[in-house]
């Protein structure tokens, strides 16, 4: 949302934390324009994501991050507040697959998506048209499976020439190294073609026609060292039938995996995911 700025923070639940962060935007005049909170009474923790009209405050970007810095060493919280006029750099990483990439591409020239899709690193050269015929610079990087390290020490250098600050891997078949999950923690994300850790390895359609599944789904989450491990965004599901093949599963899996990617990416974009331990707390 443009003109606003994002307030987003976790800390350990103690009486007094909405009362302060309050108090300092009241006593300036800060208009809170949407307000999410979430106590897990479990881990004893508290999150919160505020979203404050800028024009409301006296002052800039800066000084507010100033005035709340003591709030935030009071209360031990992880936190960052952002500028809702600057949107997100985006790489997307794909492979062969186009669904998810071109799915992105739409939403993002239909203004769906609040981000500037700085470049899209693929794999091999399928998609060098489509993304092109976007405006989008398109990087072809191939990965040697006899010498992986040299195509991902390229993608990570594209990644930082365009100043990405968002990764997502719209369908991209290969494993990242621990090294770049770990310099972009909780930055990249990943679709997975259903509830993990269900049908891993080659041909997960058709393993889960031959089981006779009722529902296919996907799972937006997080790149960690551990794969397809990390923490989860977003998941959905759709009805299936012993009636469909695992070509139909595959067609309608397909159109589950693209929506969920979307909507995972929304919520990063908008700063409402919050990451605690390997859990997350999505506020709508």
């Amino acid at each position: 949302m443009k003109n606003t700025y994002r307030i987003v923070y976790n800390c350990p639940d103690q009486p007094g934390i909405v009362a302060a962060v309050a108090t300092l935007l009241s006593s300036n005049n800060g208009w809170i324009f949407e307000a999410s909170h979430h106590s897990d009474h479990e881990a004893n923790w508290f999150f919160s994501r505020l979203v404050v009209k800028a024009d409301s405050l006296p002052f800039d970007l800066e000084e507010l991050r100033r005035q709340f810095a003591p709030i935030a060493e009071r209360f031990k919280m992880k936190w960052q507040i952002i500028d809702g006029n600057s949107p997100r750099k985006v790489a997307l990483l794909a492979s062969k697959g186009s669904h998810c990439l071109s799915d992105l591409l739409d939403r993002w020239r239909s203004k769906d998506l609040d981000c500037e899709i700085t470049c899209v690193i693929c794999n091999h050269e399928d998609h060098r048209g489509l993304v092109e015929w976007y405006g989008i610079p398109y990087h072809y990087v191939p990965v040697d499976k006899n010498d992986k390290a040299a195509g991902f020490a390229k993608t990570e250098a594209l990644i930082d020439q365009y100043k990405a600050d968002t990764i997502v891997l719209a369908r991209y078949m290969q494993i990242l190294p621990p090294a770049l999950c770990s310099k972009y923690r909780h930055q990249i994300l990943n679709i997975h073609h259903s509830f993990l850790p269900s049908f891993v390895g080659a041909r997960p359609y058709h393993q889960a026609w031959q089981r006779g599944v009722k529902l296919v789904g996907a799972t937006c989450h997080y790149v960690t060292e551990e794969l397809d491990q990390g923490p989860i965004i977003a998941q959905d599901t759709i009805h299936v039938s012993h009636t469909q093949t695992d070509r139909d599963l595959e067609r309608l899996g397909k159109d589950v995996e693209k929506a969920v990617l979307a909507r995972g990416l929304t919520a990063h974009l908008e700063d409402r995911v919050l990451v605690h331990g390997n859990r997350t707390v999505v506020f709508d």
